[in-house]
């Protein structure tokens, strides 16, 4: 199974969300071609009220515990209950570009 699959699976079966979408976002950084290693996730579910951001990531990083500890080097997370998702207008903020590491190191390199 693939990495995306099992994140979408493992959140839809815990948290019910009305809302989910898990995206690769792995093309956009310094990987190999065809990684599942950076996520974004957007998740829209009532288990978070009364919870503020922290504890709703705790919750997801916890629920992702394993592929946290291997395939997953970075996962950006949009926690939101329905009526904050609605006074979004059902929107999350895009990722942004990654800088890369290798672009850092060198300079020439980010043209």
């Amino acid at each position: 199974m693939q990495v995306q699959q099992e994140i979408e699976q493992t959140l839809q079966a815990a948290l019910v969300p009305a809302h989910l979408e898990v995206a690769n976002e792995s093309h956009m950084h310094s990987v190999p071609p065809n990684s599942e290693t950076h996520f974004r996730v957007v998740v829209v579910s009532d288990s978070f009220a009364e919870q503020r951001k922290v504890a709703r990531h705790q919750q997801v990083y916890g629920l992702l515990k394993s592929q946290l500890e291997g395939p997953v080097h970075a996962l950006a997370l949009h926690t939101y209950t329905p009526a904050e998702w609605a006074q979004r207008s059902a929107q999350s903020r895009p990722s942004p570009d990654c800088l890369g590491g290798s672009k850092l190191d060198n300079p020439a390199d980010t043209h």
